[in-house]
Formats: structure tokens, sequence, C-alpha cells
């Protein structure tokens, strides 16, 4: 990678699992960066041009005040690097005059019910969808929908809030935890995604994720994940990702061409995407189009050309670098984000060297400290820690994945 004088924005949430990636490959890149974060850093007065902080629920304020601070240094680029920051990177853009996406299609892929009737409109396939107000009765509602199907918050991540209801005792229940969550949730959302939920049908089949990046609004696919656990409810913990797809070429091709429908309909044409979607006999359905890259430590499975991160890709595109290879490595490559098994107290997680020492497995990653209260899905939305792992084929990494995890334990002691 060439270096130069280059200087980016970096959008990092604390709450942020891609800090460490996108730094390192900023610094190998020789880009100098500015941090910005919702929270002031305890170093932001002795590097005001570097650490800012910004009010990520407040696009236009965010974007006038890194305007103030691009007239007395220059930003070539802004990276949002998780969903929470995908609108204001497009705002503090547009205000720069750099290339992003449309701020009304990043802020409809930020919402997951807009997004439904944008795709809706355009005649993408999406489940059947409708909005339901929290106020209202949910035992009246429980009467008029479908089942099975999906209540869902509008605007959380990592399948935070997913509940499957398969009649109306189980709507109610759901529709209350949701409730709960929307009530207690620690990022700020705007008051239309705390007073309703979407509920949509549930549609069965395999899940995928894709993983692409738009530039001038064609979507390259940089890869393609199998999900092979079954996600069918009553929670959606994602845990292992595996890529290359073991689906036929002419599924693969049909899953990238609906992608590519929906960032087409979205109105979305720079930068990463990833996408979440269904396969079944009827095709491929969409079930989410987000404008940024893949979440927790999971790009680490991902390397391009002569092992070029993803982090690299996507910053080497913010700055107009040439892009050497969008093409994956040749191995096969994995991650298991590792679930938590129930609520409480992690004392510690054991057996990390047997798990390491099996075939495939690259790294253990245990993310959470002993001492940390764990919360699992619905309510939690963190990862005990991530595995990674690389094979010859698809299959031998996925055997690897599921053999490391079963070598770890895991001591939680309940909660008081």
């Amino acid at each position: 990678m060439p270096t130069s004088a280059s200087r980016l924005l970096l959008l990092l949430p604390t709450t942020t699992y891609r800090t460490e990636a996108f730094v390192a490959a900023a610094t190998r890149m020789g880009v100098e960066l500015v941090c910005a974060s919702e929270r002031p850093s305890t170093l932001q007065e002795h590097a005001p041009d570097n650490l800012v902080t910004l009010d990520f629920n407040d696009a236009s304020a965010s974007a006038e005040a890194i305007a103030r601070l691009a007239r007395r240094r220059p930003i070539d680029a802004v990276v949002a690097v998780d969903d929470l920051t995908t609108v204001v990177a497009a705002a503090i853009s547009a205000r720069l005059g750099l290339k992003t996406n449309p701020l009304p299609a990043v802020t409809t892929a930020r919402d997951k019910h807009a997004m439904r009737r944008c795709l809706a409109d355009a005649s993408v396939p999406v489940p059947r969808f409708r909005l339901v107000d929290l106020s209202h009765d949910p035992r009246a509602i429980a009467q008029q929908v479908e089942y099975p199907c999906v209540l869902k918050p509008r605007m959380l991540s990592a399948s935070r809030g997913v509940i499957r209801a398969n009649d109306a005792r189980e709507f109610v229940a759901a529709f209350g935890r949701i409730a709960a969550i929307l009530a207690e949730v620690e990022a700020s959302l705007p008051d239309k995604a705390r007073r309703t939920l979407l509920v949509e049908a549930f549609v069965p089949g395999r899940e995928v994720a894709l993983e692409g990046l738009l530039v001038g609004g064609t979507l390259h696919v940089l890869a393609l994940f199998d999900k092979p656990d079954p996600l069918d409810g009553p929670f959606f913990e994602e845990t292992i990702y595996v890529t290359p797809s073991r689906l036929p070429g002419a599924t693969q091709a049909r899953i990238a061409a609906v992608s590519r429908d929906a960032c087409a309909a979205l109105g979305l044409t720079e930068g990463p995407v990833h996408a979440e979607l269904r396969v079944n006999e009827q095709g491929p359905w969409v079930l989410e189009v987000a404008a940024r890259s893949i979440g927790g430590l999971c790009s680490q499975t991902l390397r391009f050309g002569t092992g070029v991160s993803l982090e690299e890709l996507i910053l080497c595109h913010a700055l107009g670098r040439p892009l050497d290879s969008l093409e994956r490595e040749q191995r096969a490559a994995g991650v298991m984000m590792i679930p938590i098994p129930r609520a409480g107290r992690l004392r510690a997680v054991t057996g990390r060297d047997e798990a390491t020492a099996v075939d495939g497995i690259e790294e253990v990653a245990v993310t959470m400290h002993p001492g940390q209260t764990v919360v699992p899905l619905p309510e939690g939305w963190q990862y005990l820690g991530f595995i990674f792992a690389r094979a010859d084929t698809p299959v031998a990494v996925e055997r690897a994945l599921r053999e490391a995890h079963a070598r770890l334990r895991f001591d939680i002691e309940q909660a008081e």
C-alpha cells in the first residue's frame, strides 16, 4: 500500500469491536487519523485535531463540528465503522463535499421499517411486514397477524430484540420483552424507533451474509458467508460464518443479483455493504442491507489479493486510492461468534489452549473479561469472544470451529 499524508476521520462508538482493526489498517497505509467518539477521550485536550467528541444522534451538529475542524486541517475521507455512525458519516461527508452515499439512502437503510418499505416498493423480495405501535394492546394485534412471525426493533443490531412468535401467546410475550429492551437500551434512539416495532413473516430457509463494496454504484461481492446453524428462533443468535459458500453457483449468482437490486433501490452507491438474506425454494429474500461492513471481529476472516484486510480495502476506497484486488484469498475461512450460554457474571473461560490446538484454528479471542456481567439474546448484544479458522475446504473450517468451541468451558455464576 502506498503511503501519503491523507487525513481520515473514523467514527468510533465506544461500544464497537472495530477500533483496533481500522486503526491498524490506517497505520499500515500511512494515513493520519482523526478519531471521533460519543464520549470524550482523556487525551482529547492534548490532541484536539485528532480526537474529537460528537453527538452521533445529531448528524447536522456533527457535520458542522467537523467542518470547523476541517477548516484548520482538511479531512480527505470519512468512514463509519458500524450501524450507529452510518448516518453521521454520510452527513459529514456531504458537508465536506466528499464521496459518500446519499444521506436519504443511508437513513433509510438504518431504519428496518423504512428499508422494508423501500425494497417492497421496488419489488425486491422481502418478508411481509407491518409496523406496530408499542402503545397499542398487543393482545388485539396478536389476533391480526399471521404465524409464525418475527418481532424486531427498528434500529438495533446483532439480533438484539429479535424474537419469533408461533402463536398469540408468544406474540404478547415477545411484544412485552422488546418494549422492555427499548425502554432500557443504552444507545439513544429516535422516538419513532422507541415507540414502534416491526412485525414480519418468518421466512424459512438457509441464511447467508453477503459482504460487498459499492464503487460508483456497482456492487462488488467480496465474500458470501454460509451460516450453517439453523436460525429458526425463538431468538436468532448468529454463531458460525463460513466462506466460500457451499450453495450452488446459480443460487449464489441470484443472491448477488438480489443484493444489487436492494442497494440500487435504497440508493446506496459508495462504500461497504453487509447484507443478510434467507434462501429457499422461492429464491433469496432480503432481511437487511446495512451501509457498513461486517460486525464484531468477523472481518478477520477476510483477506484479499496479497493479504490486504477488509479495513484496508474500505479505507482505500474512501480515500480514492487504487483497489489492487477485490479477490478473496483461495483458502476457506470462518468465524464462530461464541454465544453466551446463560446470564450471570463471567468468572473464567478455560480450555483455550486445547481449542487453539485444533487443526485449522488460528485464534481463540475471548473479548469479555472475568467479572463482567454477561447477557444472552434477546436482551444482550455482545459475544463471549470469537474463534477463527482457515482450512482447505468450508467443511473443514466448520468442523474445526465446532470442535474448538466444544473444548471451551465457561464458568458463569448466577447474578444475585
